[in-house]
């Protein structure tokens, strides 16, 4: 069955962008060590899905240290271990936590440098053994093969923390072209397998000199796009299906890696390879000079979304990385919010709205932990990625109302070449925002990462005219309104803006929100007729449509973890919160026909159809799963209705218009293992 997140198409994108760098737990919180350096020599067997590998880590002892313990896919078998005099050494695999642990010839004091060589190889066609559980982030076929830095294919020090340089050498057959990060060379290799079948192959070699995270490989046949207009250096790697779809993801590229170099700086490198990588691996992913989208996402109709997600991270984790797991959120958060002015950038007022509302209900789905105590969190679990990621994104965005627009962007800005090359904590960017602010900022940062929760704001008010003692010249405020923001929080302060819809000019007022009761007076000139608590949607707030979106997004968190009771469960909440939801009620219908309950499913869809509509596309994704129903229990007529109900709708959210041409020329048939 095709799931489908349509106006929350950023949603599944991003409930899976809650993927979106699916980051495996670190061994341990404390640095024990720091890798400096990796030399790899990789060899692909595309055919039997096997890699043969060496890797040689240098290595920096941050304590006294007599075991080195590294993160290593489970399918990766060590053959053998030496130290930097070639001796071998003992080294014990840890598969509950993907680990080995090399025992040190003797102890290696504090501040000292070695190496270990590893020789390993290992088969890895599936997600069995995957760090992200029932997701495959390494892997080797003749189609595409990829090597994610998430997928710990080669012995990692603490995901995401640890900066490194890297020279990584790749062998692969001749047909195929290899992505990876830096200065590449290009040399042709001979091999005796090679000599039997004719069959030249090739070594991709990228070296990468910058401390970073150059730890990502994807191999494959594809086409390349290249462009080097506004300077950068260009390359769109698609699939030969999705050629002709090269000029305008390179168009799009620019135009975002551009704006982004207005607002934050130079990024490490201005050359950038937007890749195609399989669906059956994570939505986007990134690394130095790599931003790779999922299949599914290469659409004439350009994810715009995702890409300038993908792309922010050359500055927000390629460029600043966080200094720890707690801080995760200077990572994924300042991407996301990248992606939220981009969109801004693009589609106006109107398009940031939209993406804060999807921003707010990821901030609020999970939010029973403090942003600040985020890493004692499971890294793979919805909670974190939803944190860091969009809760993250909304303090950005709540921090640029509190600066003002020109104090933010220098803030951000700066940090940017601050900490360039670097890593930042918490700490380090609260001090360049309280610099640019004038004053502490510690009411903000203490309400939005050390607390939880989110203020609901009412009000109550009383209009007064006022009697007319202006001079007869003069244009005198005609009413007075007076009354009281109030909302549950007692500790909350925010500055939030009022809008006053009156006869005549619309007012606004900025009002300090202290507490659980701020009142307010404010005078104007035409009669009041409607008072409007942060239009624009300045600060995380909660409603009764985020509580609805953010029970469905955590039903959707459940169904795909298999946990379908819970799923259910969740999405009747939403229901409860609006029984005419129409997307509670496709969701529902979803996880009735994962379970072939076909007659509830079909019930549900129905629902969808009959509710509020909102949003729009559940009107054609429900004909069509009505019409896959009627497919599957053998009702031919009924379903060729539906699916022409659903081209009457016109709307070809995520291909849905020509997927139902599709089932009309030939029936939907229900595979084996859906």
């Amino acid at each position: 069955m095709r799931s489908i997140s349509r106006r929350q198409a950023w949603m599944a994108c991003t409930a899976a962008l809650l993927l979106l760098c699916a980051l495996p737990s670190l061994a341990a919180e404390k640095m024990r060590l720091r890798v400096d350096d990796y030399q790899i020599d990789a060899e692909l067997e595309p055919h039997t899905h096997k890699i043969t590998a060496r890797a040689k880590v240098r290595f920096t002892a941050l304590e006294d240290l007599t075991i080195a313990t590294f993160e290593l896919h489970n399918d990766l078998r060590v053959k053998k271990v030496v130290d930097a005099g070639n001796k071998p050494l003992n080294a014990e695999r840890v598969t509950q936590d993907s680990t080995v642990r090399v025992q040190l010839p003797a102890s290696l004091p504090k501040d000292t440098s070695t190496s270990l060589t590893f020789e390993y190889e290992g088969i890895l066609d599936s997600a069995d053994d995957s760090p992200v559980q029932g997701l495959k982030v390494a892997y080797v076929g003749d189609e595409t093969s990829y090597l994610l830095y998430a997928g710990r294919w080669f012995p990692v020090n603490a995901y995401g923390i640890n900066r490194f340089t890297a020279t990584i050498n790749v062998t692969v057959p001749g047909t195929m072209i290899v992505i990876g990060s830096g200065k590449q060379t290009i040399t042709t290799a001979s091999s005796k397998k090679a000599a039997a079948t004719g069959l030249s192959n090739k070594t991709y070699s990228f070296v990468w000199d910058k401390p970073s995270f150059p730890g990502t490989i994807v191999a494959g046949v594809f086409q390349e796009f290249k462009s080097d207009e506004a300077g950068v250096d260009l390359h769109v790697f698609f699939k030969p299906v999705h050629q002709n779809l090269g000029a305008t993801y390179a168009e799009t590229a620019i135009k975002e890696f551009t704006y982004y170099v207005t607002l934050y700086g130079t990024p490490p490198s201005t050359s950038l390879k937007v890749v195609e990588i399989p669906d059956d691996t994570l939505p986007a992913t990134w690394a130095p000079e790599i931003a790779a989208i999922a299949s599914r996402a290469v659409t004439e109709k350009v994810n715009y979304r995702l890409l300038a997600n993908t792309i922010a991270h050359q500055w927000w984790g390629v460029s600043v990385s966080p200094d720890s797991r707690d801080s995760w959120w200077l990572n994924d958060g300042f991407a996301r919010y990248s992606e939220a002015r981009y969109v801004e950038q693009a589609a106006g007022q109107a398009g940031l709205e939209e993406a804060v509302k999807d921003m707010s209900v990821g901030a609020l789905a999970y939010d029973t932990v403090p942003l600040s105590t985020v890493g004692k969190l499971d890294v793979f679990s919805p909670e974190f990625q939803s944190l860091v990621t969009d809760k993250g994104a909304m303090i950005l965005h709540m921090l640029r109302w509190i600066l003002g627009d020109q104090k933010y962007d220098l803030t951000m800005r700066t940090f940017a070449a601050k900490y360039a090359g670097k890593s930042a904590s918490m700490d380090d960017f609260r001090a360049l925002a309280e610099k640019n602010y004038g004053d502490k900022l510690t009411w903000f940062f203490s309400q939005w990462l050390d607390s939880t929760g989110a203020p609901e704001f009412k009000t109550k008010y009383t209009v007064y005219r006022l009697g007319n003692k202006c001079a007869p010249s003069a244009r005198c405020p005609g009413f007075r309104v007076v009354g009281q923001i109030t909302q549950d929080l007692d500790l909350f302060r925010m500055p939030v803006q009022l809008k006053i819809d009156t006869d005549g000019k619309t007012e606004d007022k900025r009002i300090d929100v202290v507490g659980t009761d701020s009142p307010f007076s404010i005078e104007t000139f035409g009669k009041p007729r409607r008072i409007v608590i942060d239009p624009d949607n300045r600060v995380l707030k909660n409603s009764s449509d985020i509580k609805l979106r953010a029970s469905i997004q955590r039903g959707q968190a459940m169904v795909q973890q298999g946990d379908f009771a819970g799923a259910l469960t969740e999405f009747n909440k939403a229901l409860e919160l609006n029984k005419n939801s129409s997307l509670a009620h496709y969701r529902v219908a979803e996880v009735f026909f994962m379970q072939h309950n076909y007659q509830a499913s079909a019930n549900a869809y129905r629902e969808s159809l009959n509710g509020d509509g909102d949003p729009r596309w559940t009107e054609v994704w429900s004909h069509i799963q009505l019409g896959k129903i009627f497919d599957i229990t053998g009702q031919r007529e009924r379903a060729a209705r539906e699916y022409q109900l659903a081209l009457q709708t016109n709307d070809n959210t995520q291909g849905a218009l020509d997927e139902a041409r599709r089932y009309l020329q030939k029936p939907f048939e229900q595979q084996k293992n859906s």
